[in-house]
């Protein structure tokens, strides 16, 4: 039987962002292209019908392809997928409902990506062109509006008049102290001395977060297009993109648009026919935590040590080597063509009063869709956790989520109501930073969680200043004392006494807010505290010192999933017969408790 011909008019996109190529997102791309290609007696290297994107946001359903203008998507694809997704979804014009993405709540398979509420529920600005284009071609960029926000403010309006567009907007820097950008450009533009720099923070250091990386692999002109405006409008003409070391694809995919932007007179000399010159290069990271605060970063850019300086002179004023400095980070950037096409009126009419426009967070952990979310300033932690995120899987019942990276603070189920902005995070003990917001359910200790970031935040202090060097090893002997059922009553002020001392006498942002973890978990969960101390027992179960695990016996249906998943094989029993716990071979790792569908494992 003859294959009926595929749709000319047919676009495929497969996400290649670094979550679905780590999941064999290259292969299925290679496999559509290969398959296409033979079905229209082309070399597979001419068929351009699957179309390479950056991240398409729910990681956790990747790899995804996405077929226009049907809007069909499927996910989790493998390569051994796609001789079906040709022959029967765009030859045959059939639905594969495996692929498709299953509402767990709805109980039902969902082919339109917008009708998925993790989409649904979404605004996108900053991430408006990811997922849709391919970061490869500047052709598909400027059709989707690229680089006219450029030409408008070259041609209709002054660099001053373009500084207060963006102050206008209320735009906020979005790499974590939420300075106004606004004020940050006029400071550096009102210097008297030249030349003047700008540089975009794409060190994005913080566990768990990826919101740069996805832009700067998926859109890297808006990165571009953003940096060129702010050149005209401070009168730079030497820009830097500073790019943490591992996000090789992002460097990759910069160093081509960077290539492209040139060849086509956006950047270099006399841009698009003004007196503009302007030219950007990349800078790998230094693999230091605390280059992604500013002035470490200028430092690392310069060929020195990574090391911070009291910002009595702001960067915009001093920055590298002593000259007039902008830095923004790559969410920041990617606003700025955005605010100069629609106009401040647009981008501020989205968002709260205090906290324009919308942010992106990448939401990781106990969370049952994990990925990109980007929503108006102000949205509630509930609807992004429950209503997009999807809530916290396996039946477990959410505990907290730390919002800002290591540096941020743990926020409690009484404030999944609090709308999400700069200022409210603060108020709550934690910070916006760059967008990470990890959720962690029933089963999360939170003194092993305030110890686990003090240690990873010691081991990245650069040591310069003493609050925040001894503050933090200090920290870090106390908490792990606590977990380790050392601890005494005394601990829980001396810890708070260190964490104070540390943000009011740190040199730097890593400083004055490592002590956050700590001093958030002690405001909500200081109960929890109280039991590894003064009971010996760890509530959630996790430090195997202060833990002791048993099966209830009423609960228990001998369904055996503890003793396969056992790694100690510490657990006996038949099927359908209560079963038992060998405390001498557990060594209390909580998998029984994660596996059992009863609930039947408990903490003693």
């Amino acid at each position: 039987m003859a294959q009926k011909a595929i749709d000319p008019a047919v676009r495929i996109l497969v996400c290649c962002g670094t979550g679905c190529i780590a999941n064999g997102g290259l292969e299925v791309l290679a496999a559509l292209r290969s398959g296409l290609a033979h079905r229209n007696d082309m070399e597979v290297e001419s068929s351009d019908s699957a179309l390479v994107t950056g991240c398409h946001g729910l990681c956790a359903q990747g790899p995804f392809v996405r077929i226009l203008p049907q809007d069909i998507t499927y996910c989790r694809v493998q390569a051994k997928d796609v001789e079906e997704i040709i022959a029967k979804t765009l030859e045959g014009g059939t639905l594969i409902k495996r692929l498709l993405f299953r509402d767990s709540q709805r109980k039902e398979f969902i082919s339109c990506r917008q009708d998925i509420d993790f989409y649904r529920h979404q605004h996108k600005i900053a991430l408006r062109n990811v997922g849709e284009i391919n970061p490869d071609s500047l052709d598909e960029y400027m059709e989707r509006g690229g680089y006219q926000a450029l030409r408008k403010a070259l041609e209709d309006m002054s660099p001053d008049q373009v500084i207060a567009e963006v102050t206008r907007s209320g735009l906020r820097g979005r790499g974590g102290g939420g300075f106004p950008t606004g004020r940050k450009w006029l400071s550096c533009a009102a210097t008297a001395d030249s030349p003047r720099y700008i540089v975009c923070n794409g060190d994005e250091g913080d566990p768990g977060a990826f919101m740069d990386e996805s832009m700067m692999e998926g859109d890297p002109h808006s990165i571009l297009e953003g940096m060129i405006i702010c050149a005209y409008a401070i009168g730079a003409s030497r820009g830097f993109i500073y790019v943490r070391d591992e996000y090789e694809n992002s460097v990759r995919r910069l160093e081509k648009a960077i290539k492209d932007a040139r060849a086509r007179g956006f950047l270099g000399t006399d841009i698009l026919g003004r007196s503009l010159d302007f030219d950007i290069e990349i800078v790998r990271g230094g693999g230091a935590f605390v280059c992604g605060e500013e002035t470490a970063l200028l430092r690392s850019i310069e060929g020195e040590a990574g090391e911070p300086r009291d910002k009595y002179i702001f960067p915009s004023e001093k920055g590298l080597w002593g000259q007039p400095t902008v830095i923004n980070n790559v969410e920041t950037w990617v606003n700025i063509p955005v605010i100069i096409v629609h106009g401040a009126d647009s981008f501020a009419s989205v968002g709260t009063e205090s906290s324009k426009g919308t942010k992106v967070f990448s939401v990781v952990g106990k969370v049952l869709h994990t990925g990109l979310v980007e929503v108006p300033m102000g949205t509630t932690l509930r609807r992004i956790i429950f209503d997009i995120g999807g809530g916290v899987p396996r039946r477990r019942k959410f505990k907290a989520v730390q919002t800002g990276g290591p540096s941020g603070g743990c926020i409690p189920e009484s404030g999944l109501d609090m709308p999400v902005d700069f200022d409210s995070l603060r108020q709550a003990g934690s910070m916006m930073g760059s967008g990470g917001m990890i959720v962690m359910d029933d089963r999360t200790c939170m003194v092993e969680i305030a110890r686990y970031y003090t240690n990873f935040l010691a081991g990245e202090s650069c040591g310069k200043c003493t609050p925040c060097r001894e503050g933090l090893r200090s920290l870090l002997e106390v908490l792990t004392r606590i977990c380790h059922g050392q601890g005494n009553p005394g601990d829980l002020d001396r810890l708070e006494e260190i964490g104070e001392t540390m943000r009011l006498a740190s040199l730097c942002g890593l400083g004055r807010t490592a002590a956050n973890p700590v001093l958030s978990t002690l405001r909500y969960f200081r109960d929890e505290y109280r039991a590894h101390i003064s009971q010996k027992r760890c509530p959630a179960g996790v430090c195997p010192e202060l833990t002791e695990l048993y099966i209830d016996a009423v609960l228990c249906n001998g369904c055996t999933l503890c003793v396969k998943y056992c790694p100690t094989r510490a657990i006996s029993g038949q099927v359908r017969q209560v079963h038992v716990i060998d405390r001498e071979k557990c060594i209390r790792c909580g998998e029984c408790v994660s596996r059992c569908n009863q609930d039947a494992v408990l903490v003693r």
